[in-house]
Formats: C-alpha cells, sequence, structure tokens
C-alpha cells in the first residue's frame, strides 16, 4: 500500500479539529515522517503562528500515525490509544505560520514491551523549528 493512499483519520484516535497530522508520508521499523499544512483555522494557531504546544501535538501524533500504520496495515489489528509519558528536551527555535508545511520525522531509540522512546524533529523548508525526545505508552484500548 502506498502512504498516499492512506486516510490519516483511520490511524490516529484524534478526532477533527483535533487533528495535527495530514499525511503519513514514510514509516519503516526506525523512522516515521508526516507533514502538516498549518492553517488559520488550526485550533493551535495564535496571531498567524502554530503554537508550541500544537508542534508537541504534531510530534505526539506523528507517534500515533506510526502505531497506527503498524497495528492497522502490518499487523491487521486496530488502531491502539498511546499515552504520552514523558517529554524531554524540548526546544522550539521558531514558531511556523499559517501556510507553513511541518515535515516531523520520529526516531525510534528504544523499544521495550509497550514503551518506545523517540527523538523527534520538526522542519519547516529544511530549516529545525523543533525537537524532543519523546517517550510514549502504547494500551491495549482501541481507539476507533
Amino acid at each position: 500500500m502506498k502512504f498516499d493512499e492512506i486516510n490519516i483519520l483511520e490511524l490516529l484516535p484524534q478526532k477533527p479539529p483535533f487533528v495535527m497530522v495530514d499525511a503519513l508520508t514514510h514509516c519503516d521499523d526506525v523512522i516515521t515522517k508526516t507533514v502538516l499544512k498549518i492553517k488559520a483555522e488550526n485550533i493551535f494557531v495564535e496571531n498567524n503562528e502554530f503554537t508550541a504546544s500544537g508542534m508537541m501535538e504534531n510530534i505526539a501524533q506523528t507517534c500515533a500515525a506510526r502505531m497506527g500504520y503498524i497495528n492497522k496495515h502490518l499487523s491487521a489489528g486496530e488502531v491502539k490509544i498511546g499515552f504520552l509519558g514523558s517529554i524531554k528536551d524540548f526546544v522550539v527555535e521558531e514558531l511556523a505560520k499559517v501556510g507553513d508545511e511541518l515535515k516531523t520525522t520520529v526516531e525510534v531509540v528504544n523499544s521495550f514491551f509497550a514503551i518506545t522512546m523517540v527523538t523527534a524533529k520538526v522542519e519547516v523548508s529544511g530549516r529545525l523549528i523543533a525537537s524532543c525526545e519523546m517517550k510514549i505508552s502504547l494500551s491495549e484500548i482501541n481507539g476507533k
């Protein structure tokens, strides 16, 4: 299956208007990539800028898209709900503006049972605008 054929809403437990990922563009055992076009009506836009909280949610939903893809398309199971365990070293270099396209990459650093540690970066036009480490815990609760 091609990534551009996947409806992102099938991978995420979140529903509009709280969806902070437009599309999954890559997913393998280690790397996951998503895109998000910042629109004026996005709930995390203030004064024409996408807030730091929005970027953090975008990173978390990139992790969720990864697990949704693995559960639904590789394991033929149900999308599960994940919980944010911790965020470390969250740095925002600049805020994205309305009209910008975020390219978010998460890289799995370690995975142990239902807990996954990732590093994440958010870029706009090739510039790093945010980064962090996240620990995500996957539950057995279905997200749909």
